[in-house]
């Protein structure tokens, strides 16, 4: 068995009565893409948010490569290795695709931002920027303001920036969300080129983009884990498919 990269262990977080996240343990295996699945507050995002630090828990850990990264807030978690993307683009519309991605080169580096307007002027720095627009196939676009970007683009951006953190881990959250047909194909075609390369845990609504993806499932409802394992499996498992998938059916 692969060797885990992330590791969950009794995560729990409640807001007031709410108990969004309960005793979930799981591991993220290298080099795989493993999709949260589930339906609306199952707890998706929030794990997500524990797992990126924007979220402490009430009780559990978390592991990367061996090490407690629990108590790590969100910037030192992306330069520990644990890089995510937002359900809604997170990008500076007033910078390039190149500075955008440039900074987040910066922020790797533990630099400060004084020099935040010139950032793009590093030749190092431009250099790892252009490289991760490049992956992503954004090089042409590295001059566009991203405001200018279209949706799919803002979206591609995002993977990009981080990318440039050089995750150990990459999470995802709805990097789908309001894409049309054409740009949701070619998402999942960046993120299959993307596989193996790098450890990728997705959140997202698309179950067939899902399926087209994932290595590994894990099926959440309110906020425990109904079923994990490998993807086939978890499709194919009459609890997930009577919680999540009712009647639908997918090839």
């Amino acid at each position: 068995m692969t060797a885990a990269t992330l590791s969950l262990q009794g995560l729990a977080k409640s807001f007031g009565a709410l108990r969004v996240t309960d005793d979930v343990s799981l591991e993220f295996r290298a080099g795989r893409l493993h999709g949260l699945i589930g339906p609306n507050g199952a707890g998706k995002t929030t794990l997500i948010h524990l797992m990126s630090g924007v979220l402490k828990p009430d009780a559990g850990r978390i592991w990367l490569d061996g090490q407690d990264i629990t108590a790590l807030t969100l910037p030192e978690r992306a330069r520990a290795g644990v890089a995510r993307t937002f359900q809604i683009a997170s990008i500076l519309p007033e910078f390039t695709a190149l500075e955008n991605v440039a900074l987040a080169v910066q922020a790797r580096r533990g630099s400060s931002f004084r020099f935040f307007g010139r950032v793009d002027r590093e030749a190092d720095i431009r250099a790892s920027a252009y490289a991760a627009l490049d992956r992503v196939g954004l090089a042409a676009r590295a001059p566009t303001l991203a405001g200018a970007l279209s949706h799919g683009e803002k979206r591609v951006l995002e993977i990009a920036a981080a990318l440039a953190l050089a995750p150990k881990i990459l999470l995802l959250d709805e990097p789908f969300a309001g894409l049309g047909d054409e740009d949701t194909m070619a998402g999942i075609a960046l993120l299959r080129s993307l596989k193996g390369e790098h450890t990728i845990v997705l959140v997202e609504h698309d179950v067939a983009a899902v399926f087209a993806l994932a290595d590994d499932l894990t099926a959440l409802v309110g906020g425990r884990v109904l079923a994990s394992g490998e993807a086939a499996a978890i499709r194919d498992d009459t609890q997930v498919r009577a919680a999540y998938f009712g009647d639908e059916e997918f090839a």
